[in-house]
């Protein structure tokens, strides 16, 4: 039987995976959880769609419980992250994109409430040689995050994670209409 506190945690996730799409590019699962890093875990995973289907961003979120605490947990609570987006070229280029990355998960956790947040952003070239030197050159962020919320509903963690995968694979922000490319203009 779980403790309460995991027990809320556990129904906030499932509630959030059976719920209505909380946005519709963005598809969400539960997951196993990794049984090694605490006495109780729940995870789920998630992917950002593009118009053709194309997976351009994923991720993993994993909830960790220990009624006995942790040095710098929160309410016994530990949340880990993990995204990876494809990039254009260009921004990957930008060498602010880390630190502008870390923002967005910050400005995402906020509402929420978080404490004992770190983590690492890497940028990623692949080039293909050899038989695959035809292969377009892929560029892709990660971001591996893990903090403590300093409240007990994980709902706004969930959303600031789901916020930021999309944030990441370049998704406008929710209830933003993304402005289609037209001849003559920005984006044409």
């Amino acid at each position: 039987m779980n403790p309460p506190a995991f027990q809320r945690a556990v129904d906030t996730l499932r509630e959030i995976l059976g719920g209505p799409a909380l946005r519709p590019e963005l598809d969400l699962e539960d997951m196993p959880a990794p049984q090694s890093l605490a006495p109780y875990a729940a995870a789920m995973s998630g992917s950002v769609y593009r118009d053709d289907d194309a997976e351009v961003a994923m991720g993993r979120l994993i909830v960790l419980y220990d009624p006995d605490g942790r040095a710098g947990w929160t309410n016994g609570f530990r949340v880990v992250a993990y995204i990876r987006a494809d990039l254009e070229p260009d921004i990957a280029a930008d060498e602010l994109i880390g630190s502008v990355a870390w923002d967005w998960l910050l400005e995402a956790l906020e509402p929420a409430g978080y404490a004992g947040v770190s983590g690492t952003i890497t940028r990623a070239v692949s080039e293909s040689f050899g038989d695959k030197r035809d292969e377009p050159s892929t560029t892709e962020l990660e971001l591996r995050a893990s903090w403590s919320p300093t409240g007990d509903d994980l709902a706004g963690h969930v959303l600031a994670w789901c916020e930021v995968m999309c944030t990441t694979a370049g998704l406008p922000p929710a209830g933003v209409a993304e402005l289609p490319d037209r001849p003559g203009g920005a984006g044409g």
